[in-house]
């Protein structure tokens, strides 16, 4: 264990999450409870109960990572909370939580954006990663290429303007009876069939810009869906190959632009979506091929998780860049608040 040691949360949306992670961003302790059970039946994550169950168990999640970190409260140097974006009463439960603890302990506060979390996962795993690097971050709540030339010195190229990839899968996903969420299914499915049986729009992909779209793509399938009412099993792999495919060439043609006109050398996955095994495969061919070097985090990295926040946080701590304890929640959308 090397210091700075710094515990973070993380319950933006429906998982809370607390992780031990020192300064080589080695993760100590990464403890999640998961609301899946909680919001499965209702087929996608309600608000209120997320915020009613991040109450419940945001003090025995961080005592179980303390406990599985071999670490006292006194050992910590800083505490990380994700701050923004998210659902704003999930947020409200671990901002208010971290910013007691912290005050109780007389460290410092870190406030964390999600999507910035995402992105730094890579370096758990990964810790000789040199900036400039491009960043795509797919999850279900937000798309989006991020050029960055140092920590704290990136450009947004561009994000979704309507739903984000990840959302794309789990609604398609709930018409197709999927458990929630429902990208992994959809991902399984399309092992077993054709991505060429169903010719699915590719919106945007000439545009002159890097922003994504996937409303027109799941309505499109929504349609489908209704027309072919009666498919036999073949055809759903077929259809959800399909789906899937036309969701990871409108991100995989996006992406490959901005490499290639800023000249980068390294990708990182970064969010949920990154799990996906398709969009795995064809930017790991890509890569080979153009000697880029591809980057993503493991499964448990890749979706929600505290040790991402604890990692982005330790740049952060770094950079001194601290909160006060008067921070407050936001659940503005999207790149913005990196």
């Amino acid at each position: 264990m090397q210091k700075p040691l710094i515990l973070a949360i993380e319950t933006s949306c429906d998982d809370t999450a607390a992780a031990l992670v020192d300064v080589n961003f080695d993760v100590l302790s990464n403890v999640i409870s998961s609301q899946e059970e909680v919001h499965e039946r209702y087929g996608g994550i309600v608000p209120e109960l997320a915020s009613r169950e991040h109450i419940k168990t945001i003090v025995p999640v961080v005592e179980l990572a303390l406990e599985k970190a071999g670490v006292k409260k006194n050992d910590l140097d800083a505490l990380a909370v994700s701050a923004n974006p998210g659902l704003i009463g999930s947020l409200l439960v671990g901002v208010s939580f971290a910013k007691g603890l912290a005050y109780s302990l007389k460290i410092p506060l870190i406030a964390v954006n999600h999507i910035l979390g995402h992105v730094f996962a890579n370096f758990i795993e990964n810790k000789d990663i040199m900036f400039p690097f491009l960043s795509l971050v797919v999850s279900g709540g937000h798309t989006g290429l991020v050029h960055f030339r140092s920590f704290d010195d990136f450009t947004i190229l561009g994000k979704t303007v309507d739903d984000a990839a990840g959302e794309a899968f789990d609604k398609i996903g709930k018409l197709l009876g999927t458990p929630y969420p429902g990208g992994p299914h959809i991902d399984k499915m399309a092992k077993k069939g054709n991505p060429e049986t169903i010719e699915f729009p590719l919106p945007m992909i000439k545009h002159d810009n890097y922003d994504f779209s996937f409303s027109g793509l799941k309505t499109a399938a929504m349609l489908y869906l209704k027309e072919h009412n009666s498919m036999t099993e073949q055809e759903l792999h077929d259809f959800a190959a399909s789906y899937q495919r036309a969701i990871v060439m409108s991100l995989f043609i996006k992406t490959t632009k901005a490499i290639e006109q800023f000249k980068l050398t390294t990708l990182l996955l970064s969010g949920g979506v990154a799990a996906n095994s398709a969009l795995r495969k064809i930017f790991k061919d890509y890569g080979s091929k153009n000697n880029i070097k591809l980057l993503y985090p493991s499964l448990e990295y890749c979706t929600d998780n505290a040790a991402m926040i604890g990692a982005a946080a330790q740049f952060k701590y770094k950079l001194r860049k601290f909160a006060s304890l008067d921070l407050n929640a936001s659940p503005i959308k999207g790149l913005k608040m990196l």
